[in-house]
């Protein structure tokens, strides 16, 4: 039954919509593109998100130019999770909360792909955020999510431009490869809203419940997303890599305006780059094969 409904939804789908079910053309994984595209036939998010999204980019600034005042600054780490697991438990669609906790093991992936492969870099502790449930971001949370990017990039000092690795000898020790089976998310009625009209909710609780700093700081954390494929593409020798960075300049600080398409495209960037490296690690050689000859690689 279940699947002649998403047979049947899937033709109803527009032109548009059928054609990039299709289009591989960047790399992403065709569960993340079910997903999304799930995500979109939720008939709330061409209804109630336009509306709701204009209300809490109102209240979000509104927010933001409070926290800005000379006031006593104050946070809520806690709470701010327990009310976002409470609201993905609740309201969140099956499909954005997927969506949610692949993001999680998709830029730990990352980030441990560029730590283990970066130069000196074996003293520093791995990102360990892949939660399989909803109860599971209460711990692994959106706070923490953020704060080990900045971590790591700190930690990692400055960036001497490396020689591209050949394919055997890339580090994979940390990658977590990502079984959509691991996911468990406990079906309700009242799953109904979409990714992003979920999203602009969290970002309200985010500017209320973080200090000033912190919640700017996050806010233009995805700007490091340039930095990540400059670097990884110099280490596997793909500079193509940094044209799937939406998000750049990490130097320019910027406020909530347009955060959600920012936040978005963030996603689909993690996904993007996860996939390229998880193709790239599939189709390395094998340690049984024949060893890389330069010389044969040349003729």
């Amino acid at each position: 039954m279940s699947d002649s409904l998403g047979t049947s939804k899937a033709t109803r789908r527009s032109a548009f919509l059928r054609a990039i079910e299709f289009d591989n053309s960047l790399p992403i994984q065709d569960d993340a593109v079910q997903l999304w595209l799930k995500d979109l036939d939720n008939p709330l998010r061409w209804s109630v998100r336009p509306l709701l999204q204009f209300f809490f980019a109102v209240l979000l600034h509104i927010i933001w130019f409070v926290k800005r005042l000379p006031l006593p600054q104050f946070s809520a780490h806690g709470l701010l999770q327990s009310m976002i697991c409470w609201f993905c438990r609740h309201f969140v669609s099956r499909e954005a909360n997927l969506l949610i906790l692949r993001h999680f093991a998709t830029e730990s992936n990352v980030l441990n792909f560029l730590a283990d492969n970066s130069p000196e870099a074996n003293d520093i502790a791995r990102v360990d955020l892949y939660p399989t449930t909803i109860n599971g971001m209460q711990q692994a949370s959106f706070v923490e999510h953020d704060q080990e990017l900045f971590r790591l990039f700190a930690e990692l000092g400055h960036w001497t431009p490396a020689k591209a690795k050949k394919p055997q000898a890339l580090n994979w020790q940390h990658w977590q490869p990502i079984d959509m089976a691991a996911f468990q998310i406990a079906p309700k009625r009242t799953q109904v809203l979409d990714f992003e009209t979920s999203h602009a909710l969290f970002m309200c609780l985010f500017c209320l419940l973080l200090t000033r700093e912190e919640y700017r700081d996050a806010i233009n954390g995805f700007n490091l997303d340039q930095s990540i494929a400059l670097r990884i593409g110099q280490l596997i020798g793909d500079p193509s890599l940094a044209e799937m960075a939406y998000n750049k300049h990490p130097l320019y600080l910027v406020g909530p305006w347009n955060l959600s398409q920012r936040f978005l495209m963030h996603g689909f960037f993690t996904e993007y780059l996860y996939a390229h490296l998880e193709n790239l690690r599939q189709s390395r050689p094998s340690k049984t094969s024949t060893p890389y000859n330069e010389t044969e690689a040349a003729q």
